[in-house]
């Protein structure tokens, strides 16, 4: 069975996987930004930043400053694809 892992932890590990994504090396050669490897790692790692915090706002007991916390993950998510790879 799968360890429950807290919501405040999910936020914090969802945060280290977009500074990650922002700390990838781009290839030097080849396409650079536009080389697929590298932009399906990116986006593997924004991914799974999102599925972190994807259910704590539905889940019951969570403090309205926890969901706001979530919302600028989200945005940070966003904002994070775009800056990386356009």
């Amino acid at each position: 069975m799968a360890k429950l892992i807290p919501a405040a932890e999910r936020i914090a590990r969802a945060r280290q996987l977009i500074q990650q994504a922002r700390q990838l090396p781009v290839p030097s050669t080849g396409l650079g930004k536009s080389d697929f490897s590298y932009i399906a790692s990116v986006k593997d790692l924004l991914r799974q930043a999102r599925d972190l915090v994807k259910f704590i706002p539905q889940t019951a007991g969570v403090s309205i400053e926890m969901k706001e916390e979530v919302k600028r993950i989200h945005e940070e998510i966003e904002r994070a694809n775009r800056e990386i790879l356009y």
